[in-house]
């Protein structure tokens, strides 16, 4: 009988992809970005550990959504404050700060816990072409069945 196979930190490389997000749909990046900020792409992922890659997106701010999304879908916050219930739509936001659009995506789409939080920090956005990790040399990452831009 075979043990069951637990990644060690030693075990885990942690590779660099950077992605080109021009063109593409919200959503459908976003999914894949969180797999590969979890790992799911490796052979030794394991839910209970971080096990993913770097993921640098470019060109967040060309990112597309289908249908009305711009005006209809809804960003909601409150500052705790008596009165302080704000809400903007997809628009304004992408207008006011481009990135956090796509950083609302992922972070949605990974757990919400110590564990998460500490994956989210493996994600770095920029609105332009423009990036400074270019030192850690990474790899562009080709999706199955995104659009091509």
């Amino acid at each position: 009988m075979a043990k069951t196979y637990s990644p060690k930190a030693a075990d885990i490389k942690r590779e660099w992809h950077i992605i080109d997000a021009k063109g593409q749909t919200l959503g459908r990046v976003a999914t894949e970005v969180s797999a590969l900020l979890r790992g799911k792409h490796k052979a030794m992922y394991s839910p209970h550990m971080d096990t993913g890659d770097f993921v640098v997106v470019i060109n967040a701010a060309e990112i597309v959504v289908s249908g009305n999304k711009l005006n209809d879908k809804i960003y909601y916050h409150h500052t705790m404050w008596p009165g302080g219930f704000r809400q903007e739509n997809l628009s304004d936001r992408m207008n006011r700060h481009p990135t956090w659009p796509l950083f609302d995506a992922i972070k949605g789409m990974i757990p919400h816990s110590k564990l998460g939080r500490a994956m989210i920090k493996k994600l770095k956005i920029y609105a332009g072409s423009e990036h400074p990790h270019s030192a850690q040399q990474p790899k562009e990452y080709e999706f199955k069945y995104l659009k091509e831009s």
